[in-house]
């Protein structure tokens, strides 16, 4: 009996791989499925409902119903049993559809005499295209295995619809991968880019779906999977004691030799399933599942096999990663989530990066803005979307992409960046002048940097300094601790490249979401209050004074600025500071070169430290107020989390009066004041904290010109006018009213 059934099964699929080789029309098509399929299944209907777009199901094509429901018929997503099927991507199977759940009835097709139901997603790798339906007029329920015949013809559609088969003259639908599609992400880096696409990792296409040797099939899976199984033992070899990949490679070692997985795919393959089919099945319905787990460690799991059977599918099909060398000119890299190691190979050929995933603090968007590459993160599912070599414009500053666009688009897009080209020549003739408003106010404008690719913005951008060197982003792209010498040759070269500047250097920044690969994480509920940054520094000594000696040894003699993260109260500071001075004295027991001057300052970033004893602020040589966690917490919002990062305005009343109490105990005890942070980078903001007395900003290096251009062209003492009156008046934020001066004053 089972033998019969996988004959009746691979006899049907033989008959839709007849149909696609067809050079029928599109309709055409869809119709033959659907007679095919209700005469094999011995079912008086088989109808196919595909998305026109994301929330509407059209019956495009049907045997059985009224031909005339054909593209009439139309329901929203959760209409419905089809549209309950589209919504949760399971399978309805009743023997009386009348009285089932969600049921709708659809006069214009004819459906009122048919009873069972059984409807069955279609859809790929996770990806939504429509639903597939039979019916028939006996009250029954469908057997097991006459679902699993449906799920096979629902996967043969789906990969169909990717491959074109329903495009043509009469077309059922439009091209996939066609069509001009908008994605609304979240700003990892501004800026703006027009390129081709480069998928990270592209997409494997399974172009022999059906078998006639379900033998040969078993054997090329086998072989491929033995394959599988040595690359994860290499990789697993390779893992050098590393646990958290040793940890992740197990998992794909357990799924690897999961007897389960192969069973499936080996029952899938009997029923007439080539064996990259079989994988592509399985790993569909794997997607499935994940997006219905709320469990993280199950989703992971799930992520696991996902990643897994990509890897198999590679083998199967012997689509590796493409070369750079067939890179475009102008390419836009386009991936799920990217490691910071990874997206340096890249480097500065990459005209932008869109992520489904990442966030405004992953390494990523760090290394991004190193290279001042647009990026643009949360662009849900633009990887199924996105082709090789499709033409795609990246907006930063809105956070939005446009793919396959149209020419109304492009044009619009190319004007917009003709404006700041023109924008950016206006501020290259004022590169080499000094900040000075227009009450003649002096503010001095420096860059954040982190890598040796940010250094030559120095003198491009006009900045006056580094107020910031990141050095956390030495530790992140290595696979182990680096060495000493290593560092001290890296501090070396900036300070080199700096040509005298003021280098701030950052001691390691680490916890939170910047965890290195080599250090085990911390499983905290809520990492950005937890073991961060001086924390993680004090409690583990060893590396802060190894940092410690290579930025003296680097230093050569030269003068040194070292700045601690996260100090929330004066003992800390102390402690780091006190640091300092034991490798300062052992330095000179060795007869090293130590610095002719050493600063030592600290990152205010909690709300704590501003309300420090008078000594910190009597004895902390620098203060750089880090704008980007202040912020979220004061107004308790974590900076990562979409719904509420922009719900509060810097220029929000409260906000700014505490800054200004900030900048009075600075201004009591003569201590040095900078603002570092994204704001300090958006020109109205800058203006404002200017206003308020901060005469020192920190910002990546395209931010200057802007900045420094408005800055220009304001008196502070006006500006603070405005500020003041708006806080008198109870406005919540003084946006609406310095905006009001600005346009009032040209």
């Amino acid at each position: 009996m089972a033998e019969s059934l996988e004959s009746e099964s691979r006899k049907l699929l033989g008959r839709l791989r007849d149909t696609m080789a067809d050079e029928a029309a599109g309709q055409a098509r869809l119709d033959k499925i659907t007679h095919l399929t209700a005469d094999s299944m011995k079912t008086e209907v088989c109808s196919i409902y595909l998305f026109r777009d994301e929330e509407t199901l059209e019956l495009c094509a049907t045997e059985g119903l009224n031909p005339e429901a054909v593209h009439e018929t139309r329901m929203k997503m959760g209409e419905g049993l089809v549209g309950r099927v589209a919504r949760t991507s399971k399978i309805v199977n009743t023997a009386d559809a009348p009285s089932a759940r969600g049921f709708r009835y659809m006069p214009e097709t004819g459906e009122e005499i048919y009873s069972s139901f059984l409807g069955v997603p279609i859809q790929r790798l996770g990806e939504k295209l429509g639903v597939l339906v039979v019916q028939s007029k006996e009250q029954r329920e469908y057997t097991a295995d006459e679902i699993y015949a449906l799920e096979v013809v629902a996967m043969v559609l789906a990969e169909m619809t990717e491959l074109g088969a329903f495009v043509g003259e009469g077309a059922a639908m439009k091209a996939r991968h066609t069509q001009a599609v908008m994605f609304r992400g979240g700003v990892g880096q501004e800026g703006g880019a027009m390129g081709h696409v480069w998928l990270h990792e592209p997409r494997v296409v399974v172009t022999n779906l059906v078998s006639d040797d379900p033998e040969a099939e078993r054997q090329r899976l086998h072989e491929a999977v033995d394959t599988l199984r040595v690359g994860v033992d290499e990789m697993l070899a390779d893992a050098h004691g590393d646990k958290d990949q040793i940890d992740v490679l197990e998992a794909y070692r357990m799924f690897a030799n999961s007897k389960g997985w192969m069973r499936r795919m080996e029952e899938d393959i009997s029923r007439g399933l080539s064996a990259e089919a079989a994988v592509e099945k399985e790993q569909s319905q794997a997607r499935a599942r994940m997006q219905q787990v709320t469990d993280a460690y199950l989703r992971d799991r799930l992520h696991d096999l996902d990643d897994l059977s990509n890897r198999l599918l590679r083998i199967l099909t012997g689509q590796g990663r493409e070369t750079g060398s067939d890179m475009p000119s102008d390419p836009i890299l386009i991936a799920r989530n990217i490691g910071p190691a990874e997206l340096l190979e890249y480097g500065r050929s990459l005209k932008g990066v869109v992520l489904e995933e990442g966030s405004v603090g992953s390494h990523a968007a760090i290394v991004a803005r190193a290279l001042a590459i647009p990026l643009v993160i949360h662009a849900d599912r633009i990887t199924n979307e996105a082709l090789n070599g499709d033409q795609i414009l990246v907006d930063g500053e809105q956070g939005i992409v446009h793919l396959r666009p149209d020419d109304s688009v492009v044009g619009a897009f190319r004007d917009k960046m003709a404006m700041q080209a023109k924008a950016q020549e206006r501020y290259a003739s004022i590169r080499d002048k000094d900040c000075v408003t227009k009450d003649g106010t002096r503010v001095h404008l420096t860059m954040n940097a982190g890598l040796m690719a940010d250094l030559p913005s120095l003198n491009s951008s006009g900045a006056e300094g580094v107020g910031l060197f990141r050095t956390e982003l030495q530790f992140l792209l290595r696979n182990q601790m680096p060495k000493r010498t290593e560092l001290a040759d890296i501090y070396a070269r900036v300070l080199d490249a700096s040509g005298g500047k003021r280098v701030v250097f950052r001691t390691l920044d680490i916890g939170s979401d910047k965890v290195l690969p080599y250090m085990k994480p911390q499983d905290e509920p809520n990492p950005a209050l937890g073991w961060r940054a001086i924390r993680v520094a004090l409690d583990r000594p060893g590396v802060m004074r190894m940092q410690l000696q290579a930025l003296i040894r680097g230093a050569k003699g030269r003068p040194l600025s070292i700045m601690f993260p996260f100090i929330a109260q004066y003992e800390e500071f102390v402690r780091g500071r006190a640091e300092v001075h034991k490798v300062l004295a052992r330095e000179r027991r060795l007869g090293h070169a130590v610095p002719e001057k050493i600063e030592i300052g600290a990152m205010l970033e909690t709300p704590s430290l501003a309300f420090a004893p008078n000594r910190f602020f009597d004895e902390v040589e620098f203060i750089s107020i880090g704008g980007n966690d202040l912020k979220q917490f004061f107004f308790a919002a974590d900076r990562e989390n979409e719904r509420v990062r922009r719900r509060y305005d810097t220029l929000n009343v409260s906000f700014l009066s505490f800054l200004q109490s900030i900048v009075a105990r600075c201004d009591d005890t003569g201590t040095h004041l900078s603002f570092c942070g994204e704001d300090a980078g958006r020109p109205i903001e800058a203006l404002c904290l200017a206003a308020i007395g901060i005469r020192n900003l920190s910002m990546r290096p395209a931010s200057i010109g802007p900045v420094k251009s408005l800055l220009m062209r304001y008196d502070l003492s006006e500006v603070r006018n405005v500020i003041d009156t708006a806080r008198l008046q109870g406005e919540q934020s003084v946006r609406q009213m310095v905006m009001e001066y600005l346009r009032n004053n040209g």
